[in-house]
């Protein structure tokens, strides 16, 4: 394990902990979220935003408003009102363009995130007789795997042949520029697309995008980004890193709620030359109700739109994203360095009964950690549904992996405290 994860800075009681959490001028937002009830009288520590984001107290007003605005206007709350429905996902471009580092007229909110990637493979998935391949890391989230296999059937290819599943090394999930140049200077003459992650969801390990994005190019292929526990968790700079696409979830670290609305980036060098798959919402906003039968593209990522977009979705959506815009997202990276730093230093103590598969250092992970307990998957699950038993909640992934992240938006470092401390206990019980 890195030093790195081990810093000297931290403590191990819990006298530091409160100390930490009384001088954490970010603490207060934790009263802005609701809590989970737990199995007593104190709610649960919840290191599980990375799932599913806590809902914040705005939220339920949010979705009122807009359902009073549905009952008084009916009709004409598409236009009139105070937040008329028309221009909805349009209050949600400058706080999302200010968290994935994108210009407003890049982003998009629509959809949900295995809707947006079809979209975004029908633009920027083109083979031809010689580039027909898709590469992805071996370890990719099962629906993004679903949905470039799909892609490929459906354009006459078999996956067999033309889904290209790399990794560093067996068993790494890890992907690195160096591997993905090493496969292209062999064999980039066949690739069309490549479509990675931001950070992986097993590991938690945070990707070399810019290089990533850097090598692609220089083979002459197109490169996506699943930023799905990306978005919300890490400064992000799609514009800077030139990535031809990227697509998120909204309902991780961006709060939105179960299923919410998710969100596109596309590229602006690809404005006018890229097709698409197209809907009415899609269509001009000028002249849109003029129901007439040539299609006239939205300025910029919104000609990607298909429909109107569901307004008691956006609602809570929105809600979060005004706390993200108060705060910013560099000063929640830095508590959250601290936060997750924290974590790791506490774990590192009870090696060799729990090693880690994040990397140690904090440029290379977000929020998350991942981590294995000694003895097998079977100790592991065990290890896991205690842990849920105490009020501890994480989360599992097959075959044998525990998922912990302390979200800076809501977790202390007293949950962090509690939470190993309960671990503790545990493996000294499960075996």
């Amino acid at each position: 394990m890195s030093a790195s994860v081990a810093q000297a800075t931290h403590e191990t009681g819990e006298d530091y902990a409160r100390a930490r959490d009384a001088a954490d001028e970010l603490a207060p937002l934790r009263e802005r979220f609701w809590l989970p009830r737990g199995r007593g009288a104190d709610p649960p520590l919840y290191l599980c935003g990375h799932s599913l984001g806590l809902q914040p107290k705005s939220a339920r007003q949010a979705v009122a408003d807009e359902l009073e605005q549905w009952r008084t206007l009916a009709v004409d709350g598409h236009f009139a009102g105070d937040r008329p429905w028309i221009s909805s996902h349009e209050r949600l471009r400058a706080p999302l363009a200010a968290l994935v580092g994108a210009a407003p007229d890049e982003v998009v909110a629509m959809n949900t995130l295995t809707v947006n990637l079809h979209l975004m493979l029908v633009s920027f998935y083109r083979p031809d007789r010689t580039r027909y391949r898709i590469v992805i890391e071996k370890h990719a989230f099962p629906s993004d795997r679903y949905a470039v296999a799909s892609q490929l059937r459906f354009h006459g290819h078999d996956p067999a042949d033309a889904l290209v599943e790399l990794e560093d090394e067996p068993g790494s999930a890890r992907l690195s520029p160096a591997t993905l140049g090493d496969y292209l200077n062999r064999h980039g003459e066949t690739v069309a697309l490549v479509l990675l992650p931001g950070l992986q969801y097993v590991s938690g390990e945070w990707q070399d995008v810019a290089e990533l994005t850097r090598v692609a190019h220089r083979h002459g292929c197109r490169i996506g980004f699943d930023l799905a526990h990306g978005a919300g968790n890490l400064p992000l700079a799609l514009n800077d890193w030139d990535c031809d696409f990227a697509l998120w979830c909204g309902y991780k670290y961006l709060n939105g709620g179960p299923g919410t609305v998710a969100g596109c980036f596309v590229n602006r060098r690809h404005f006018g030359s890229c097709p698409r798959l197209e809907g009415w919402w899609g269509n001009d906003p000028g002249t849109r109700f003029r129901m007439a039968h040539d299609f006239q593209p939205a300025p910029g990522a919104d000609a990607w739109q298909l429909s109107n977009p569901p307004i008691l979705a956006l609602a809570p959506l929105e809600a979060s994203l005004a706390i993200f815009a108060e705060v910013g997202i560099q000063r929640l990276r830095a508590k959250s360095i601290a936060l997750t730093g924290y974590l790791a230093f506490l774990l590192e103590r009870l090696r060799p009964e729990v090693t880690l598969l994040t990397p140690g250092e904090p440029e290379r992970r977000g929020c998350q950690l991942s981590l294995r307990v000694a003895g097998g998957a079977e100790r592991g699950r065990g290890v896991f549904e205690a842990l849920l038993a105490a009020d501890a909640i994480g989360d599992w992934r097959a075959p044998d992996v525990i998922r912990a992240a302390p979200v800076p938006l809501y977790n202390r470092f007293l949950d962090v405290y509690r939470f190993v401390e309960r671990l503790r206990a545990i493996l000294k019980r499960v075996r």
